[in-house]
């Protein structure tokens, strides 16, 4: 299986020329539909393919960190698999090596963007937001609250392929002035009109295949596959265009 084979390259050379060269071929066969990413549905491949090829790659690396540690700790004998912090661990220091070997990495990301993409104009515990007036597109550094790197590249992924109106597009990867890995990324201006009422958002994941999963009270939704949470208004806004409701970001990974 051919990424099985670049597993193999990883490990023998690191993130060498060939070992890049073989990573960015794969990409591109992803990005083509002449490849599939086991870890996601032919559906959930579009949502990958609209984050980028950074995505992509850092998705790859990922798999690459978690399934060479759990092969580790099998060989040592350990009962169980490893822990989230020890994967996540894996997953961001081998991320940042493939991402400086990929010219993917910003030290001073923080002065870069405020340079190229206009002031910070909002600060959450999740994102540093970038704009400036008249762009089309806002500048996003995104830090992790999911348990593993993997599980907040998949987010980025699963929202593409729900609301790919927001689609985020990643377009690489820094630490914060308090060693925070972020993963930097564009997403769509949304122009507001009001935010959305709860019967707004309730209707408009149901059509996506999601119930309420707290009784009809909360701001979490369920499908078979996925979870859905953090919905409440402040995250999905009526669109001045489509007086439609439109979500800027949420909390979204899998069932298992």
């Amino acid at each position: 299986m051919r990424l099985e084979q670049i597993y193999g390259i990883i490990a023998k050379e690191g993130f060498s020329d060939i070992a890049l060269q073989e990573i960015n071929d794969y990409i591109k066969d992803i990005q083509n539909g002449t490849e599939d990413f086991p870890r996601f549905n032919l559906s959930e491949h579009a949502g990958l393919s609209k984050g980028g090829a950074p995505l992509i790659g850092a998705s790859i690396i990922a798999c690459y960190a978690a399934a060479s540690l759990a092969a580790s700790c099998n060989a040592e004998g350990r009962e169980g698999g490893p822990a989230n912090w020890e994967i996540d661990e894996r997953q961001e220091q081998l991320i940042e090596q493939w991402a400086k070997a990929s010219n993917l990495w910003e030290d001073n990301s923080e002065q870069f963007l405020i340079e190229e993409f206009g002031p910070m104009i909002a600060q959450g515990a999740e994102a540093k937001v970038y704009y400036k007036e008249g762009n089309t597109s806002v500048i996003k550094e995104r830090c992790s609250i999911y348990s593993t790197t993997q599980k907040a590249l998949d987010a980025i992924v699963l929202h593409n392929r729900l609301f790919p109106e927001t689609a985020m597009k990643v377009i690489g990867f820094t630490r914060d002035h308090d060693g925070l890995m972020r993963i930097v990324l564009t997403q769509p201006y949304v122009n507001c009109l009001r935010l959305a009422t709860k019967e707004e958002i309730d209707n408009m994941v149901a059509a996506k295949g999601f119930r309420d999963n707290w009784n009809g009270q909360g701001i979490n939704y369920i499908s078979d596959r996925l979870v859905l949470e953090d919905m409440h208004p402040a995250n999905v806004f009526i669109d001045v265009v489509t007086e439609k409701p439109i979500c800027i970001d949420c909390i979204v990974k899998f069932v298992k």
